[in-house]
């Protein structure tokens, strides 16, 4: 998931006719804090998040950590590059994945609608990670945090009476990771938001969306 627009789940996956599709074929449950894969394995598999959180990062050569995605229900990890995965990824909470083989995937056999599935998912991915990267560039840290809970609100929102909350499974770490920001400015422009009473936090990792026109004016770069 990147922050830029909020990139709705497949058809497969959001309706309610198409989900037992999806369930019958074979699921790994991985617990939080360990591995689906790492970078540099083979990519020998695909992965479709049917439940959970799950985190994609690279770490540089100087150490230094980027995260690279957020997986949530809907999304698609484990694409590969040149063969092999080009991410690390493990879960942030307790996460069951559909996997796919590659080699079925590659035969003239395989499910076109399987195919067609992956394939729009791959679009996704590459029109996400081309907009995360103008945002990462361009937008103001406020920007990017505003689009980051604007977005998460949209995918997994839920109502509380007037108002919208979103559980944050990833730190405040991840989240500088994330946005290209330190974890010092997450804190800072948290509580810049919600002294402005645009959000309210609750429990830490529970942000309550008080003003979502102006959570998003913010996001848009229109909050003058």
């Amino acid at each position: 998931m990147y922050v830029t627009a909020a990139m709705p789940a497949p058809l497969a996956l959001k309706t309610p006719s198409a989900k037992p599709n999806i369930v019958r074929q074979r699921t790994v449950t991985i617990k939080p804090g360990k591995h689906l894969f790492l970078e540099g394995d083979p990519a020998d598999r695909i992965f479709e998040v049917a439940s959970g959180v799950l985190r994609l990062t690279r770490i540089m050569e100087d150490g230094r950590r980027q995260v690279i995605a957020f997986g949530y229900p809907g999304d698609t990890v484990g694409f590969p590059s040149d063969g092999r995965y080009h991410t690390d990824c493990d879960a942030l909470v307790p996460s069951t994945l559909v996997v796919h083989r590659r080699d079925q995937l590659e035969s003239a056999k395989g499910d076109p609608a399987l195919h067609l599935r992956l394939l729009q998912a791959a679009l996704r991915e590459i029109s996400g990670m081309q907009d995360h990267f103008m945002m990462l560039g361009r937008k103001s840290s406020v920007e990017k945090l505003a689009s980051f809970l604007r977005v998460l609100t949209d995918r997994v929102g839920e109502p509380l009476g007037d108002f919208d909350q979103v559980t944050l499974p990833m730190t405040r770490a991840d989240i500088a990771d994330f946005l290209g920001l330190t974890t010092e400015t997450v804190s800072r422009t948290f509580t810049q938001l919600r002294k402005a009473k645009i959000i309210a936090i609750d429990h830490v990792n529970t942000v309550i969306i008080l003003k979502p026109i102006a959570l998003r004016a913010i996001a848009e770069g229109d909050d003058d």
